[in-house]
C-alpha cells in the first residue's frame, strides 16, 4: 500500500468534469484506489464517490492504492490532480 497527499487546485473544485477525468485514470490500474478527505473515503473509481467526497479548491486530500500497480497508480493520479485535470 502506497499514499500520497495532493492540494486540489481547480478552481471549482472536483465537480463532474474532473471527477469524470480522475476516475477514468484510476479505472486504468488494477490497484484498489482510494480518496481520502476529512472523515470520509471515495472509491476513485467512482464518480458518485468523488462527487459524494464534497471536495473543493485548495482542499488537500489523501489517494491510497493497494494492488500490483500501486506506484504507477499514485504518480499517475497525483500529476493528474496537480496538472488541473483538464481545467
Amino acid at each position: 500500500m502506497v499514499s500520497g497527499k495532493v492540494v486540489v487546485k481547480n478552481p471549482t473544485g472536483l465537480h463532474l468534469r474532473p471527477a469524470g477525468i480522475l476516475c477514468k485514470t484510476a479505472i486504468e490500474f488494477h490497484s484498489r484506489i482510494n480518496i481520502k478527505f476529512k472523515d470520509t473515503t471515495a472509491n476513485a473509481k467512482s464518480v458518485l464517490g468523488v462527487l459524494g467526497a464534497c471536495i473543493k479548491t485548495g482542499d488537500e486530500i489523501e489517494l491510497v492504492c493497494e494492488g500490483e500497480d500501486e506506484n504507477e497508480a499514485l504518480t499517475a493520479l497525483i500529476k493528474a490532480i496537480e496538472s488541473g485535470l483538464g481545467e
